[in-house]
């Protein structure tokens, strides 16, 4: 199950980008998976989860992005999705064709849980 690794390299990219004092405010992560990138989504989520469960990272949640697959005909310009892993241009019938996008599997967000609110009531204000 590569989705293991997958979710390990993930959560390795947010303590890179995250300051440790902040990693247990980690609220979010946000990644896009295409659809020829071989990642089964919910493998993925199932094996984030695990992950975290009982780290200071135990409060982040896993957001999956699907990007579909889009290919551009090199004949003719159609751009087109896939349908069966056949990469033949529905409107020339080409098969000189490139992927355009939904091999995509990386990560674009990181939200931090919002801070407490201030003493007060108010974010930012000054006690009474």
């Amino acid at each position: 199950m590569h989705e293991l690794s997958i979710a390990a390299s993930i959560l390795d990219i947010v303590r890179q980008h995250v300051p440790e004092a902040a990693i247990p405010e980690v609220a979010l992560v946000r990644v896009r998976v295409g659809s020829l990138s071989g990642v089964v989504a919910e493998s993925l989520a199932f094996c984030f989860e695990a992950l975290v469960t009982e780290t200071p990272l135990g409060r982040a949640r896993l957001d999956i992005e699907h990007v579909p697959s889009i290919c551009a005909c090199g004949e003719c310009g159609h751009r087109f999705e896939p349908e069966a892993m056949i990469f033949l241009c529905p409107a020339c019938g080409s098969g000189r064709t490139r992927v355009e996008s939904g091999a995509d599997l990386q990560v674009v967000h990181v939200e931090l849980a919002a801070p407490p609110p201030a003493p007060g009531g108010q974010p930012g204000s000054a006690p009474s």
